[in-house]
């Protein structure tokens, strides 16, 4: 039982749906969103609300109704309020710069590392005197975002004894004590 396929998803006022021919398209403030679905699943829009249903009982129909659900929520939220993460960039010397949607890092290698920003995410970094720099992903489509702060925290994993490396604003890491001397 699909319990978040089942759910119906509010529909803000400025945002529009469309569902013709396997493909959403949902229009708002922020931008358009297209998504295309599986022949068995079916959207329908009824005042101001988004339903999305499967044919049969089958493990594989019950599995694509609450991904879809997700998918369409994702970008109805996605084009009204659009989607933001935050990465920090914890190290000595471990810098980070933005210069025409291209991410500049210094991560300790010998060299420096450039990220290609795809156009669709609006990036910025920050750096506060005391604070660690600060990289921000800001978009629509939230899974972009996501491929895309996975890629750049690759970079550098924490590493648990000092804990340097990017990881996302917020997130814990299980710290490990290191060696430890022994007197005889």
């Amino acid at each position: 039982m699909s319990r978040i396929g089942k759910k119906p998803i509010a529909l803000p006022s400025n945002v529009t749906l469309s569902y013709d021919n396997n493909i959403v398209t949902v229009k708002g403030p922020k931008g358009t969103l297209t998504q295309t679905i599986d022949p068995d699943i079916s959207v329908e829009v009824q005042d101001g609300q988004v339903q999305v249903s499967r044919p049969t009982e089958q493990k594989r129909h019950k599995a694509l109704h609450g991904l879809y659900r997700a998918l369409v929520n994702n970008m109805v939220t996605g084009v009204s309020t659009g989607f933001k993460v935050d990465l920090e960039v914890i190290g000595v010397g471990y810098k980070a710069s933005v210069a025409n949607n291209v991410l500049e890092l210094n991560l300790g290698y010998s060299h420096n590392v450039f990220v290609a920003i795809p156009p669709e995410i609006k990036v910025t970094a920050v750096t506060e005197k005391g604070q660690n720099p600060k990289v921000s992903l800001e978009g629509l489509d939230k899974q972009l975002i996501g491929d895309v702060a996975a890629k750049i925290r690759s970079l550098r994993k924490v590493e648990p004894y000092k804990g340097k490396g990017i990881r996302f604003v917020g997130e814990q890491v299980r710290r490990k004590a290191g060696k430890s001397s022994s007197k005889k």
